[in-house]
């Protein structure tokens, strides 16, 4: 019941910023339709494979750097309930989902890009390399660990302490995914960025 108090909040809080709004940026119709086919693949994984240590991959931080926070909400949200479509999972599991694979790393993430922009400056390698890369890293493993502690999503058969190492080093895999990925798009679709903006990143300061 808790994870669907805090869906419908995070809800909430994101249709009163009226992600809708974000769409009249025709550039973001592309990342948002490639993250409602690609993510529920990444979140089956679990479920795809037959391994003591799940692979997991979440996307969320990737996602939430191209759509913004807001319009990334319901995305993820979403993109829980296509899962089902994919894995045998119930309602539950996608609520779970929802929550510690999509809205606590992307709310995480918006936290720590403001926290680094306001200590670091508007810096195109911060963004890059402390937002996107290192960050996801961060709050990966943040909200993974935080998962466990609650008692969700635990990994079968792992020792709770190796669990937490293990989820450290799975949460470099969402780092690299998204570094690379933010790297490619601040050069060559910058438009499919939310979060960007070249008079911000680009112009020099005095």
């Amino acid at each position: 019941m808790e994870h669907w108090l805090i869906i419908a909040l995070a809800l909430a809080v994101a249709l009163l910023m009226a992600p809708w709004r974000l769409l009249r940026n025709p550039g973001l119709i592309t990342p948002l339709l490639a993250a409602l086919v690609i993510t529920p693949w990444l979140w089956a994984l679990p479920w795809l494979h037959q391994m003591p240590l799940q692979l997991q991959l979440s996307g969320a931080c990737l996602i939430t750097l191209l759509l913004g926070w807001p319009l990334a909400v319901p995305v993820l949200c979403l993109v829980a309930a296509l899962t089902g479509l994919i894995a045998p999972v119930d309602w539950a599991q996608r609520a779970s989902m929802a929550v510690w694979l999509g809205l606590a790393p992307a709310t995480l993430s918006v936290l720590l890009g403001a926290a680094l922009r306001r200590w670091a400056g508007p810096n195109m390698f911060i963004y890059i390399l402390g937002r996107a890369f290192l960050g996801t890293a961060v709050c990966m493993f943040a909200a993974g660990a935080l998962a466990q502690y609650v008692g969700q999503q635990s990994l079968a058969r792992v020792e709770p302490g190796l669990a937490l190492v293990a989820r450290w080093l799975i949460a470099w895999g969402d780092a690299f995914m998204t570094g690379g990925a933010t790297a490619v798009f601040v050069a060559f679709r910058p438009h499919w960025l939310a979060t960007w903006s070249d008079k911000l990143y680009l112009t020099p300061r005095p």
